[in-house]
């Protein structure tokens, strides 16, 4: 095998997502931002080739210099190219890989196509599974339906049924929107307890447009606008389908105060692991917290890379694997200035902010609003994320205090509970028989904590 390309500069690892089958998809989600991506690539039948598969493979191996690297699958709807696609791609894998070298993949699905044989495969090579789950039923089947515009959430736990069958590691990601953005304790409850998820990312709807293009958006992306690509972010308002940034931060912490009361340890979701590793002082482990970007790219079905998943868009088009290496392109100047422009872009009102050192800006598809004083480039999702980075302080301090002192973080909960029981009891001692008890019970003290 020949070695990649000599590259100054070029990181020893990345990350890509690999969209073998484009942004096609057997579902129709209503506030999907990549459906529209179809429209770069007409005619296309959306299908990687063989050919393609392999030098992706090669070249993904090639241009790491580490001794583990993950192969990311996602769309659309990778399932969509079938079976026989994934275990060529091992066998391409096995084929091409360093000694010593270990090959983790993952898989992002809807979990509508899986079945026994799909779970046994992911099972017997070892891969990381995320499946789509909005929360319950009825929050879940708001936008996430077929081509048909029926409920999908029966299909998707039928086919998470598959994995846990096959004991196949899972994570759920959980898009925050309209329909279930005021009602985090249910979700996370669902996710907890119904579709027994230990790990769970969150992922806020944010759909841009401008008043020309948001009256077709609202009817979902599908649609499209004559003379206006609906593929490019732009505009500052949103969709009806969006989530507000105040409703965002009040879900987070919502979240938040049932987990840290009761499932640190036992579940795993992706911020609050994320703030942990701020407030601890580690290097951040998600690029939309990073203080730079760039090591996060994403290659369509036919071997274009683009800057990033987010801004699959002609303008960060870096090139084609076909007729460049890909670390070429991914240590390209182009590549470069796009992820120091995260920090360089950056308003003063963020530079001065006191969480800035967890949120750095947030990511860039979401800086599209201006900051008090008028200057462009703040985050949309700004003020949830201060509440909730303000809401978690004291928290994330003491869970730090314990890591340092080599004791799990899970001893939060046993301080939280102290801590409630001291603030209940002196609470009891000032109530009257016939005030509300202090519990939350709605009922009056006599009728609760008062009768012992």
């Amino acid at each position: 095998m020949e070695a990649a390309p000599q590259v100054e500069n070029a990181p020893p690892a990345f990350h890509i997502l690999a969209k073998p089958a484009g942004a096609t998809c057997n579902l129709d989600c209503t506030y999907c931002f990549f459906l529209s991506k179809e429209m770069l690539y007409p005619g296309s039948r959306f299908r990687m080739a063989d050919e393609l598969l392999e030098k992706y493979i090669q070249q993904l191996i090639e241009s790491h210099r580490v001794p583990e690297v993950t192969i990311a699958w996602q769309g659309g709807e990778p399932t969509l190219m079938g079976l026989d696609f994934f275990k060529r791609s091992i066998e391409y894998q096995n084929k091409h890989k360093k000694p010593g070298m270990r090959i983790l993949n993952t898989i992002q699905t809807n979990g509508v196509l899986l079945d026994d044989e799909w779970a046994a495969f992911f099972k017997e090579n070892e891969f990381l599974v995320g499946i789509s789950i909005d929360g319950p039923r009825e929050m879940h089947d708001a936008y996430r339906v077929d081509k048909g515009g029926a409920p999908t959430f029966d299909r998707v736990i039928k086919g998470l049924s598959y994995l846990q069958k096959h004991e196949v590691d899972f994570n759920v990601l959980t898009t925050v929107h309209a329909a279930n953005g005021d009602h985090p304790v249910e979700v996370y409850r669902c996710l907890r307890d119904e579709v027994g998820a230990e790990f769970i990312q969150f992922i806020p709807i944010i759909e841009r447009g401008t008043p020309e293009t948001l009256p077709v958006a609202n009817k979902g992306w599908s649609d499209t606008l004559e003379g206006r690509p609906l593929y490019i972010n732009d505009g500052s308002m949103v969709t009806v389908r969006s989530i507000g940034a105040e409703q965002y931060g009040k879900f987070l912490i919502g979240v938040f105060n049932e987990w840290v009361r009761h499932d640190v340890g036992q579940v795993y979701v992706q911020i609050f692991d994320v703030s942990l590793g701020s407030w601890v002082g580690a290097p951040p482990a998600l690029c939309i917290f990073s203080p730079t970007c760039g090591n996060a790219l994403a290659m369509e079905h036919n071997g274009d890379v683009y800057s990033c998943d987010h801004f699959v868009e002609p303008d960060y088009l870096l090139g084609n694997i076909e007729e460049t290496h890909m670390i070429e392109l991914v240590a390209s100047d182009k590549q470069r200035q796009f992820g120091k422009d995260k920090l360089e872009t950056l308003p003063q009102y963020c530079l001065d902010c006191d969480v800035r050192f967890a949120c750095h800006g947030g990511c860039p598809k979401n800086r599209f609003i201006e900051t008090p004083d008028g200057e462009p480039g703040l985050n949309y999702l700004c003020a949830g994320y201060k509440a909730f980075f303000h809401h978690i302080d004291r928290p994330m301090k003491i869970m730090s205090d314990l890591l340092r002192q080599n004791r799990p973080p899970a001893e939060i909960m046993i301080i939280l509970e102290k801590e409630e029981e001291a603030r209940l009891e002196e609470a009891f001692s000032k109530t009257r028989r016939n005030e509300p008890c202090p519990c939350g019970s709605g009922k009056k003290f006599k009728q609760c904590h008062g009768r012992s």
